[in-house]
C-alpha cells in the first residue's frame, strides 16, 4: 500500500515519476485565469487564520470572499449556514469543515487541501478531528508570523510567473497600476477583460450597469448598442495599456443570431426602457456585441476565453439569502455546438478570429469542442483555438483525464496550454501540481503501454509544453 500523499502521489508508473520530477515539477506557473484580488496582492495581505484562507468571509461591501467549492462540501455534510458563510467563530467553522473533509473520499477537495497543508505549512498527516486543534494552532502561527505566508510570499514560493485576474470593464485598474509600479514585486499581475454585464441584456441590473459603463468612458449616457460597443472598445484600449492580454466571457450558452446594427440598437433601446425582450432579441444583441468584441480582440492581440454550460443560482431561496458566487450552481446541458461553430466561422470569414480558448462545464461537450477547434486552426500559432482545461465541477482527476484524452484523440494534446486555478484562494496554486501529476501519469502510461515512444527529448517537449511553455507562448509572456 502506498503512503498517503508521498512524493510520487498520483504517479503510478516509472515513466510518470521521471516526467514529473525531471521536467514538470519545478517549472514556473502561469495562472492565466483566476479570481484573486489585485488589492490583496499589492497590500501583501496577511491572514490571521486558516479559516480566512480556506473559507473566507464577508468583504466591507457585504459580498463574500472565499472558496465556494469548500462551502458546498460543508453543506453536503449538513453544516448550518452560519458555520459556512455566516459570522460564526472561525475555529468552529474550521472544525465543521474538518468533519466534512473526512467524508470527502474521492473528491479532489480532499487532495487539494492536503497538498496545501503539506506545501505551505509542512503538515503531512491527514487533517482529522483528532488533530484539528493542533493543525489550527500551527497554521495560525505560521500565517501570522512566517514571511513566506503573506499573499506575496505565497505567490513567490509557489513559483508563479504570471497571474491573470478577472476584471470588469468599468474597473479603474488602480491596484494593477500600483503593482506594476512596485519594483519589489517579481511576478506579473495583469487584468483580464470580462464584459459579461454589458452582454447580459436580459438579466437584472443591465440598465444600471450601462450607466456605470457610460460614466467609465466619461459620458452621461449610452443611447444605442453602437455606443455600448464603442465604450467597450475604449475600455479594451484602457486594459491593453495596463498589460491585459486575455478576456473572459461567462455565457449560459453560446448564441448566434445574425443581427444588423439597426436591429441591435432597437433591441438595446427597448431593454433600456424596461421592456421584456424575447429570446430571439436577446440572442441578436448578444451576438452583435460578441462579434464586435471578437474583432476588437483580434486587432489588439487578446486571447478570447469563453466559459459556458453553467446554470447559476439554481436554489432561489439561498440565492436570495446569500447572493451570487456562493455555491448554488450546476452543470447545464446545452446544445449550442452549431451556434459556436457559426460564431467562430463568422469571425474567421474576415480573418478576425482571435486566439480562443473554449471551456464547457458539460463533459459531453469535450468531443464536440475537440472537433470544432480543429476546423479553425491557422498558421498564426500552434493551437490557436484551444479546448480549455477541465473546468469547475470537471476539475477532478477523472475530468482532467477525460479532457486530455479527448484532446489527444481529436487534436494535438502537445499544444495544450494547460492548467489554471480559476480560484479565489491564494493557496490554490497546488492545483497546478495536481494537474501536472495527472498529466504526467496519463502520458507515462501511454509510453509504458507502447503507445508512444520512450524518447526523452520528445517527452520533455510535451510535458514542459503542457505545463508551462505553451501558455508562455500563447499569452506572449
Amino acid at each position: 500500500m502506498k503512503a498517503f500523499l508521498d512524493q510520487d502521489f498520483m504517479l503510478k508508473n516509472e515513466t510518470a515519476k521521471r516526467l514529473f520530477h525531471d521536467h514538470a515539477e519545478k517549472l514556473p506557473l502561469i495562472d492565466y485565469h483566476c479570481h484573486i484580488s489585485p488589492k490583496e496582492i499589492y497590500e501583501d495581505r496577511r491572514y490571521q487564520n486558516i479559516t480566512e484562507v480556506w473559507l473566507g468571509g464577508r468583504n466591507d461591501d457585504g459580498t463574500y470572499f472565499g472558496d465556494h467549492y469548500k462551502w458546498r462540501v460543508m453543506r453536503s455534510n449538513g453544516v448550518p449556514e452560519e458555520l459556512v458563510t455566516g459570522s460564526a467563530d472561525p475555529y468552529e467553522k474550521f472544525v465543521a469543515f474538518t468533519k466534512a473533509l473526512e467524508m470527502a473520499i474521492g473528491n479532489p477537495m480532499y487532495h487539494w487541501c492536503h497538498l496545501e497543508l503539506k506545501k505551505y505549512f509542512g503538515i503531512t498527516e491527514p487533517l482529522t478531528m483528532d488533530n484539528v486543534k493542533e493543525v489550527w494552532d500551527r497554521t495560525c502561527d505560521l500565517l501570522q508570523n512566517d514571511p513566506k505566508l503573506s499573499v506575496r510570499g505565497i505567490i513567490e514560493q509557489s513559483n508563479v510567473r504570471y497571474i491573470g485576474t478577472t476584471d470588469d470593464p468599468i474597473d479603474d485598474l488602480s491596484w494593477h497600476e500600483k503593482i506594476k509600479a512596485d519594483d519589489s514585486i517579481g511576478f506579473m499581475v495583469c487584468p483580464s477583460f470580462r464584459p459579461d454585464k454589458a452582454i447580459n441584456i436580459s438579466k437584472p441590473g443591465f440598465t444600471d450597469y450601462i450607466g456605470k459603463l457610460a460614466k467609465a468612458v466619461g459620458k452621461g449616457s449610452l443611447n444605442s448598442a453602437k455606443e455600448v460597443m464603442e465604450a467597450l472598445d475604449e475600455r479594451v484600449d484602457f486594459f491593453k495599456a495596463h498589460g491585459c492580454r486575455a478576456t473572459d466571457h461567462g455565457l449560459d450558452y453560446v448564441p448566434f443570431r445574425p443581427c444588423t446594427q439597426e436591429e441591435a440598437d432597437a433591441i438595446f433601446q427597448k431593454a433600456m426602457q424596461g421592456q421584456v425582450l424575447s429570446v430571439e432579441e436577446t440572442e441578436k444583441y448578444q451576438t452583435a456585441v460578441l462579434l464586435h468584441l471578437g474583432r476588437k480582440y483580434k486587432k489588439e492581440g487578446f486571447v478570447m476565453e469563453v466559459h459556458y454550460s453553467c446554470t447559476r443560482n439554481v436554489n432561489e431561496r439561498m440565492f436570495k439569502a446569500e447572493g451570487p458566487d456562493t455555491g448554488f450552481d450546476m452543470i447545464a446541458k446545452s446544445s449550442c455546438g452549431d451556434e459556436l461553430a457559426a460564431f467562430l466561422s463568422e469571425l474567421d470569414k474576415t480573418e478576425e478570429l482571435p486566439k480562443t480558448i473554449l471551456f464547457s462545464l458539460d463533459h459531453n461537450d469535450f468531443n464536440l469542442i475537440g472537433t470544432c477547434i480543429g476546423a479553425f486552426q491557422s498558421d498564426e500559432i500552434p493551437g490557436k483555438i484551444q479546448m480549455g482545461a477541465a473546468w469547475w465541477f470537471l476539475d477532478t482527476r477523472d475530468g482532467m483525464e477525460e479532457q486530455m484524452r479527448s484532446l489527444g484523440n481529436l487534436g494535438l494534446l502537445g499544444n495544450f496550454v494547460g492548467m489554471l486555478t480559476d480560484s479565489r484562494s491564494f493557496l490554490s496554486y497546488t492545483r497546478h501540481d495536481y494537474f501536472r501529476r495527472i498529466a504526467c501519469n496519463l502520458i507515462g502510461q501511454w509510453v509504458e503501454d507502447g503507445e508512444y515512444p520512450a524518447r526523452e527529448e520528445s517527452l520533455k517537449k510535451l510535458v514542459e509544453g503542457i505545463s508551462y511553455d505553451n501558455a508562455k507562448r500563447y499569452f506572449n509572456i
